[in-house]
């Protein structure tokens, strides 16, 4: 069992190992450029990619779309409860709570510890989580209220459009197309995890006292919301593992860059950040033994 764990650990610290190796000896890292081409390109790419020769029903998917916004809502609300347990502004708590990260941690525990077949459901929770983050997140952020012209530039929304044409039709892509869709979502995995690294290298933390206060807290009530969440839908087993996992991810590294958006206590943000990561490395191998 400890081998079957390590291998499914191993990629994930060896990927953000390498970033954060990468900056802290002093080498450049185009940040921007890369989580640019990460969600615009090779998101959208791997959402296709995975999602259009899945083999998933289309009730099955829409289940888990549903679940995870229903997690998420409810994650919100709870978000009110932890800041005043902390004693801190709900704005900043919000998206922390609300936010695990699915995507460059998330998708390769997932996809190492459940193959082919539990990767689809780690991406369409992902993707809710995405739609969740880049539109609210990013009207918190901004303080604009332009929601609906943030969803329609977000281009996983229209990957998401095209991979449930392809799936409720049951149509395959051309050959050509799909061998290059295919290509492009390869770096997606690599770049998440690299870029994963680069950041909490980047990060100055403050306060890890109250950091690791949060992840405990958040970590169980996440977990337990997405358990009977995804009980009362009705998830397949293999869905409903995966649910609970990634919504059990350490707090997502974007929260952070939205936090000094927004000038919202940018560096406790980044405590939770790095000290929720850090647990993550204790409490995913239990949570992945009892699941596999």
């Amino acid at each position: 069992m400890f081998a079957e764990l390590f291998a499914v650990m191993a990629p994930v610290l060896a990927g953000a190992g390498l970033g954060f190796t990468w900056v802290r000896s002093g080498q450049p890292y185009p940040v921007e450029f890369v989580t640019r081409l990460v969600f615009n390109i090779g998101t959208p790419a791997l959402v296709i990619a995975s999602l259009s020769g899945a083999e998933i029903d289309a009730g099955s998917f829409g289940r888990t779309m549903l679940a995870t916004a229903l997690v998420l809502t409810l994650m919100a609300g709870l978000a009110f409860l932890l800041a005043r347990l902390l004693r801190r502004d709900w704005r900043v708590l919000l998206a922390p709570t609300m936010y695990p990260n699915t995507g460059n941690m998330g998708l390769p525990v997932v996809l190492y510890a459940f193959g082919n077949a539990g990767f689809v459901y780690g991406i369409t929770v992902m993707v809710t989580v995405s739609l969740f983050q880049f539109t609210v997140g990013s009207v918190m952020a901004s303080r604009s209220g332009r929601p609906l012209r943030t969803l329609l530039r977000t281009p996983t929304v229209y990957a998401i459009l095209i991979a449930l044409g392809l799936l409720l039709t049951d149509t395959e892509l051309p050959l050509w197309l799909a061998n290059s869709v295919d290509l492009i979502s390869g770096f997606t995995v690599p770049l998440m995890l690299i870029t994963l690294g680069v950041s909490l290298a980047s990060i100055k933390v403050k306060n890890l006292r109250s950091g690791i206060g949060f992840s405990l807290l958040r970590i169980p009530v996440a977990a337990g919301v997405a358990w009977g969440i995804g009980y009362l839908l009705g998830l397949p087993p293999l869905g409903h593992g995966i649910l609970v996992l990634q919504m059990s991810m350490p707090v997502a590294v974007f929260n952070y860059l939205f936090a000094q958006k927004a000038r919202r206590e940018p560096e406790y943000v980044a405590s939770l950040v790095f000290c929720s990561t850090l647990l993550s490395l204790f409490y995913l191998p239990l949570l992945l033994a009892w699941q596999m």
